[in-house]
């Protein structure tokens, strides 16, 4: 896979996940969701954090406002980590499950490093309203932005029968996270990674193992 096809896979995954963030932003109110399916559901809300709502402030000593900057800053590092690892990936030859693997979780960590970064600046609040681009009161400031989170799949939504131990009569519902296009490339790109150490790569050591093994007379 060449840089060309990675940059494309790239902007083809931001453009979708910023189009369904920016129609869900400005035709949504915050909470306000869509039945799709039985078992899926256009659910607007806004994650301030990291990976599943969790804030800096919920772990460490520091307020709401420094905890998101100092992700945001930490989230902009990591881009660029990534982008290198990217680059090195492919210049290298490697293979095309690892290059679109890493493809896919830069396009995935750069959409919502958009949301992070700019969104504060453009969009005023969501609560009780439609959300308007370019507002003249924007809910944040640059660095301060919240994740756009859309995609909920609640499939199994049941009170668990009352001879399950510990837990009967309990209500149990899964799966719970929202989420979000970029939330989704990310995730199948860490499976490709996966997919690639396991099995493809030992495959490919192995297949060049016995080519360089010199033949016995």
């Amino acid at each position: 896979m060449d840089i060309k096809k990675s940059v494309w896979l790239i902007l083809g995954i931001l453009l979708i996940d910023q189009v369904s963030k920016i129609y869900v932003k400005t035709h949504f109110q915050l909470g306000e969701s869509i039945e799709v399916f039985s078992w899926f559901q256009i659910y607007f809300v806004e994650n301030e954090g990291a990976a599943w709502g969790t804030k800096l402030s919920d772990i460490f000593p520091v307020s709401d406002k420094n905890g998101k900057l100092f992700l945001t800053i930490f989230r902009l590092f990591a881009i660029v980590g990534i982008g290198y690892w990217l680059w090195d990936t492919v210049r290298s030859g490697a293979s095309k499950v690892l290059s679109i693997a890493v493809s896919l979780i830069f396009a995935g960590a750069l959409g919502n490093i958009i949301d992070s970064v700019f969104y504060g600046t453009i969009f005023d609040g969501s609560r009780g309203q439609l959300a308007t681009w370019f507002a003249e009161e924007p809910y944040g400031s640059l660095f301060h932005g919240k994740v756009v989170d859309m995609l909920y799949f609640p499939l199994v939504d049941t009170i668990l029968p009352e001879w399950v131990p510990f837990w009967g009569g309990q209500h149990f519902s899964f799966f719970d996270p929202v989420f979000n296009i970029a939330d989704s490339a990310i995730s199948v790109g860490v499976v490709f990674l996966i997919i690639d150490f396991i099995w493809l790569k030992p495959k490919a050591e192995k297949t060049e193992f016995k080519t360089d093994t010199p033949v016995q007379e």
